[in-house]
């Protein structure tokens, strides 16, 4: 397993001093966004939120690894990943309030979140073999949580990734908790990484705490991708809060769990010590991030507001190309129902 911080100088890895502070600073937005997306939803401002506190050093060192014309199929809990990548997060926070998730106008070569469960790994795998046939030298990364790998869509993209030699880069982060089942209770491999040999191809693990290991592997992985050869990499890092903010982990987490300690740190203290350490960052530089992310995610936030709340005919009207008569008739039991329910006055 690839390992660095506390092992290794920076200099000794293959990540320099500015990528570090970039790394840095996208991990201290992205744990911004997270405790401001759980507050808004909190207050009502959005109906539904994932929480990723602790998976920060995976995303946004697998993010930074990654070209910018790799493609990115991620899934719902991927937005400290998708900010890394350019995503504004005025656009993730629409999304979270009903709209298209690319509400605005930028460049960046990400598809959007997917909501049900590994859905997004067989595209990741069709878009890929695209890539080769067209000869493109670019690759996909499909992001995926471990209880994605208990769906057959999971199991059917590795086996044709294997068979057309796909380059795609399957990325599966790994908390430990597939909402309240443990790893142990729903697989009995040995690890979700060597899942891979079946399917003919290789299958390594990594700290998802450490960014500069996830960085390296993923590097790595995306350059045997890009020849050919798809890789599976399993992310071991811990999901520190909910599975979303409708889910109660007290009900099924037990206090202490027997997990490492590397594991279960906080991701972005750690780094943070790691770099004041190797004199990469002072307070100075901490505070300047900081205040950079808290003044981005207010201007996210008011840029939304601005914007409001969709259309509840937009559900309807984009579902298909002519709206069929079911759609039709469930359009017109909602106009009729909020006629008689004016939601402002509901009591929940």
């Amino acid at each position: 397993m690839h390992r660095a911080i506390g092992e290794r100088d920076l200099a000794d890895t293959a990540v320099d001093e500015a990528t570090a502070r970039d790394v840095f600073r996208d991990m201290v937005l992205a744990r911004e966004f997270d405790e401001r997306a759980l507050s808004l939803q909190r207050r009502g401002w959005m109906p539904g939120y994932p929480p990723f506190r602790g998976q920060e050093g995976s995303q946004v060192g697998a993010a930074h690894a990654m070209a910018d014309d790799d493609w990115l199929f991620p899934t719902y809990r991927s937005n400290a990943m998708q900010l890394a990548r350019g995503v504004p997060a005025s656009d993730i926070l629409l999304f979270r309030r009903g709209y298209a998730e690319y509400h605005s106008d930028h460049d960046v070569d990400n598809f959007p979140q997917a909501i049900p469960i590994a859905s997004q790994i067989p595209h990741a795998v069709g878009a890929g073999m695209a890539m080769d046939y067209t000869s493109d030298d670019n690759a996909a990364i499909a992001y995926f949580g471990d209880g994605a790998t208990s769906e057959g869509d999971f199991h059917e993209a590795m086996n044709f990734a294997g068979v057309f030699d796909a380059p795609v880069v399957f990325l599966c982060e790994n908390n430990n908790w597939a909402i309240s089942l443990p790893r142990e209770k729903q697989t009995a491999s040995d690890s979700i990484a060597v899942k891979a040999e079946a399917y003919g191809f290789e299958g390594v693990q990594v700290d998802g705490n450490d960014p500069v290991a996830v960085y390296e592997t993923i590097t790595d992985a995306l350059e045997d991708a890009r020849s050919g050869s798809p890789v599976l990499v399993e992310s071991l890092t811990y999901r520190q809060g909910a599975h979303t903010t409708s889910d109660d982990p007290d009900r099924y987490r037990p206090e202490e769990e027997d997990l490492p300690e590397w594991r279960t740190a906080d991701p972005l203290d750690r780094f943070e010590a790691y770099l004041r350490e190797q004199g990469v960052i002072d307070d100075e530089f901490v505070e300047e991030c900081r205040e950079d992310a808290e003044a981005e995610l207010s201007a996210a936030i008011d840029a939304a507001e601005e914007v409001g709340e969709p259309d509840v005919d937009e559900l309807f009207d984009y579902a298909y190309a002519e709206r069929t008569p079911r759609i039709g008739d469930q359009k017109q039991w909602l106009e009729s129902y909020l006629d008689d329910h004016d939601p402002q006055e509901q009591e929940f």
